[in-house]
C-alpha cells in the first residue's frame, strides 16, 4: 500500500542554508535513502566533510559547486553528480545560489556526514 509524506522535516544546515527532508532518518527513520530538497542562498559554503553515505545530486536551478582532491566541479541546472562515501568533499554554490535534490545511500544523518570542525 502506498505511504504518503505529507510534508518533509526541516534540517539545520550551516550557511543559511535549507534542507527539506521528504525521506529519510530525520522525517520518517528511513535508514536506506534520504531525499532532501535543499534550497542555498548566493555564495553559501558549507566546511568539508568525509561523509559515510554516497550522494547523488540533481540541480535544478544555480550551480552547486563541488571542492574536491583533485579540484572543483561546477554542476549547473538540469546536470547530475555523484559523489563517494569516504571522499572528502565540499560543497558551495555560485552567485545565484541553487537549488537541488540530493539522495542518500544509505541516509543522511548528522552523525555520518562528517564535517571538519
Amino acid at each position: 500500500m502506498p505511504e504518503l509524506y505529507p510534508s518533509p522535516v526541516r534540517i539545520p544546515a550551516p550557511g543559511g542554508k535549507v534542507i527539506e527532508e521528504h525521506i529519510g532518518a530525520a522525517s520518517n527513520a528511513e535508514s536506506r535513502v534520504s531525499v532532501a530538497h535543499m534550497t542555498a542562498p548566493a555564495g553559501w559554503s558549507e566546511p568539508f566533510q568525509t561523509p559515510e553515505f554516497d550522494e547523488f545530486t540533481i540541480v535544478l536551478s544555480g550551480t552547486v559547486l563541488i571542492d574536491h582532491d583533485g579540484g572543483q566541479l561546477a554542476v549547473g541546472a538540469g546536470q547530475s553528480v555523484k559523489t563517494a562515501a569516504g571522499e572528502r568533499i565540499r560543497y558551495s554554490c555560485g552567485p545565484d545560489g541553487a537549488s537541488y535534490i540530493a539522495v542518500c545511500l544509505p541516509a543522511f544523518t548528522p552523525e555520518t556526514v562528517n564535517r571538519d570542525a
